[in-house]
């Protein structure tokens, strides 16, 4: 896209870029917004215009202004070479994958990377001939004591699904450039505005767009941006895949874009509040958030983060039953009970630590919950928490 005057440049805050990257007004008669673009042919004025690389726009799968837009926006995010759209967060993973793995590879996945990423591994890429290996989430320079000479990838996620373990990213992405193989991260919890994952050496950043990004709960989408080495083979994979996304979800994705850095604030500021009043509750037996200073991988992620979001857990001591903890979450109001998070309201789901790890084996066999905190006011859903701990537990 050939930017305007008020396009971002290198030297302007994260604020700026959410507000100016992927729009060019004078290119669309000065409206602000891009054009929602519905297309699948693109006609040309001639046999010439329709050789490869002669024209911009070819055919609606590949690409239009609309899409165009939220991936240059993404990019600039990112600080990538270039950035592809998937159809959810899901999805993304699955392009990533796809992008620099074969069959023969041996792939290295954190033991608490998202659920269904590890199903992908177990079935799509088990039956494409990648062998997958889950390594503990701390182990992170003396991951190269699991190098193969087939080891083509290797898989972070900060912090980790469901229990919130840190990483050290930089030194995962440090050991793996020796062997040549591909770093890719899921970053949803932080997004680039927290936490830039090329900069740290990964190659693939990968987004549940359905998160933060669009911010509504409303629509499903997902991105890869990708390093210079990463690029082409992303493009390429993008384009066998015929992936593509629907300009009505992408133009609530840019939409969501803008306002990304202060709704994270608030999302912020409220997870904190509530987890440092649920620290204190006699119920309550720990917090797992890396922004809380007791956390153990604080440190780690005060090094490399300049924020948090609003997604975090908490463990019940010991005498809570299942049935309690069930309890609890029925008896609240404010939060509703569903998958999925980054939405502007508080949502709540059970966590069992148990049995979901192969590489470590978690002895938590407390209840947990997982907890996103929305943009409600923190006082009111604190009363909410209290008195549901009240009405479950007494």
């Amino acid at each position: 896209m050939n930017m305007s005057k008020n396009a971002p440049t290198t030297d302007q805050k994260t604020d700026t870029r959410l507000t100016h990257a992927g729009r060019d007004p004078a290119s669309f008669h000065g409206f602000v917004n891009p054009p929602v673009v519905h297309a699948s042919t693109v006609l040309f004025p001639d046999t010439a215009s329709m050789a490869p690389g002669a024209s911009r726009y070819v055919y609606g799968r590949r690409g239009t202004p609309t899409t165009e837009a939220l991936e240059d926006a993404v990019s600039e995010l990112e600080g990538a070479a270039g950035t592809k759209l998937a159809t959810s967060g899901l999805n993304a993973i699955t392009l990533a994958c796809l992008s620099c793995l074969k069959a023969g590879d041996h792939f290295l996945v954190v033991d608490t990377a998202y659920g269904p990423t590890r199903h992908l591994c177990e079935t799509l890429l088990a039956r494409l001939r990648v062998e997958t290996e889950y390594y503990d989430p701390t182990l992170n320079g003396d991951i190269r004591r699991l190098f193969r000479d087939t080891t083509a990838a290797v898989f972070t996620e900060a912090p980790g699904s469901l229990s919130f373990e840190m990483q050290d990213i930089p030194a995962v992405a440090a050991a793996a450039r020796e062997i040549g193989a591909m770093v890719l991260m899921d970053n949803t919890w932080a997004t680039p505005v927290y936490f830039r994952p090329l900069d740290h050496g990964v190659d693939l950043s990968i987004q549940a767009g359905t998160k933060y990004i669009v911010g509504h709960s409303d629509v499903m989408i997902g991105t890869v941006a990708a390093s210079e080495r990463a690029w082409p083979q992303l493009q390429d994979t993008h384009g066998a895949m015929g992936l593509h996304v629907g300009p009505d979800d992408v133009y609530l994705a840019l939409r969501g874009l803008r306002t990304l850095s202060v709704r994270l604030e608030r999302h912020a500021s409220n997870a904190l509040a509530v987890a440092d009043w649920l620290a204190e509750r006699p119920q309550v037996a720990a917090i797992r958030y890396p922004a809380r200073a007791d956390d153990p991988g604080h440190a780690l992620w005060k090094r490399d983060f300049s924020g948090a979001s609003g997604l975090f857990a908490f463990d019940f001591v010991p005498s809570v039953t299942k049935a309690q903890a069930l309890a609890f979450l029925d008896a609240l109001k404010l939060f509703g009970l569903g998958y999925s998070w980054g939405g502007f309201e508080s949502l709540a789901i059970p966590v069992r630590l148990q049995g979901i790890r192969t590489a470590t084996a978690p002895d938590n066999t407390r209840q947990s919950v997982r907890l996103h905190i929305g943009l409600e006011d923190p006082r009111d859903i604190i009363a909410d928490l209290a008195q549901a701990l009240e009405t479950a537990l007494g």
